[in-house]
C-alpha cells in the first residue's frame, strides 16, 4: 500500500467537514414561515431520495442481492427505531423537543449510519487502483454538502442555531474517518460489507421521506407545490453528481 494510513484518515475528515457547509445558506436565510417550513421538508425529502438512489446505484454494480438484504435491513431497522422513540417519552436533541426532536434524532441517525458505508468506501478505494482514492474522496465530499443541506432543511426550520446544525451534519459524517482506516489496512475483509451498509442506509432513508418529511410538507403547502418541490431538489441533486462525477 502506496497511501500513509494518515493520509487515509485526513481525507475521510475532510469529506465530514464538508458536510457541514451544507447549512451555511441559512446564514443568509433569517425568516422561515409555514410555507418556507413545508418547501424545506419536501426539498429535504428530494435530496434523500436522491441520495438513496445514489447509494442503491452504487451497491447493486457491487452485488444486487447483498444490496437488496441491506434495504430491507435498513427498513427493518428504522421502524424498529421509530417504535422505540415513539414509546420512549419527551426527547431532546439539537434545541428541539418533542415530536421535531423524535424525527430530528431519526434522521441524524439515518444519516450517520449511512456514513460508516461512506467510510468503507473511502477506505477501499485508496487500496485500489492509483488516483481512485482521490476521485472518490472528492465524490463523496461534493456529495456531503447536499447530505448536510438536507439535515440544516430539517433542523433550522424547526429552531435549532445554525451553528449547531452545521456541528450536528459534521457529527452525522464523523464514522467516515473512523471506518476509513481498518476498511483500508483490511480491505479484503471490509469489501463485502459495503453493498450491505449502501442498501441499510437507502432503505432507512426511502422509509424517512414517506413516512415523515413528505408528509409534514403536505400539512404546510398544497400537494403539487410539495411534489414539485422534491422533484427539483431531486434532480439537482442528480445534477450535482453528474457534475461531480464527470470525468
Amino acid at each position: 500500500m502506496d497511501t500513509a494510513l494518515w493520509v487515509v484518515v485526513a481525507a475521510a475528515l475532510l469529506t465530514a467537514i464538508m458536510t457541514g457547509v451544507g447549512a451555511l445558506p441559512f446564514l443568509f436565510v433569517k425568516d422561515l414561515g409555514r410555507r418556507t417550513l413545508g418547501w424545506s421538508n419536501a426539498a429535504a425529502a428530494g435530496l434523500m431520495l436522491a441520495a438513496s438512489h445514489s447509494l442503491i446505484d452504487e451497491g447493486v454494480s457491487i452485488d444486487i442481492s447483498l444490496t437488496l438484504a441491506g434495504v430491507l435491513a435498513g427498513l427493518g431497522a428504522i421502524v424498529l427505531a421509530d417504535r422505540l422513540l415513539s414509546g420512549a417519552g419527551e426527547v431532546q436533541v439539537a434545541d428541539l423537543q418533542g415530536a421535531s426532536a423524535t424525527k430530528a434524532l431519526l434522521i441524524l441517525g439515518i444519516m450517520t449510519a449511512h456514513s460508516f458505508a461512506e467510510g468503507v468506501g473511502v477506505g477501499v478505494s485508496f487500496a485500489g487502483s492509483e488516483g481512485l482514492g482521490a476521485f472518490i474522496t472528492t465524490a463523496i465530499a461534493f456529495h456531503n454538502v447536499p447530505e448536510g443541506l438536507a439535515i440544516a432543511l430539517v433542523l433550522v426550520p424547526r429552531g435549532s442555531p445554525v451553528w449547531k446544525a452545521g456541528l450536528w451534519a459534521i457529527f452525522t459524517s464523523l464514522p467516515q474517518p473512523i471506518m476509513a482506516a481498518p476498511s483500508y489496512l483490511f480491505v479484503e475483509t471490509f469489501r463485502p460489507f459495503l453493498p450491505v451498509g449502501l442498501g441499510l442506509a437507502a432503505g432507512a432513508m426511502i422509509w424517512m421521506v414517506f413516512s415523515e418529511l413528505f408528509p409534514d410538507a403536505l400539512e404546510k403547502v398544497e400537494s403539487g407545490s410539495a411534489a414539485t418541490a422534491v422533484t427539483l431538489a431531486f434532480a439537482a441533486m442528480l445534477a450535482f453528481q453528474m457534475l461531480v462525477l464527470a470525468h
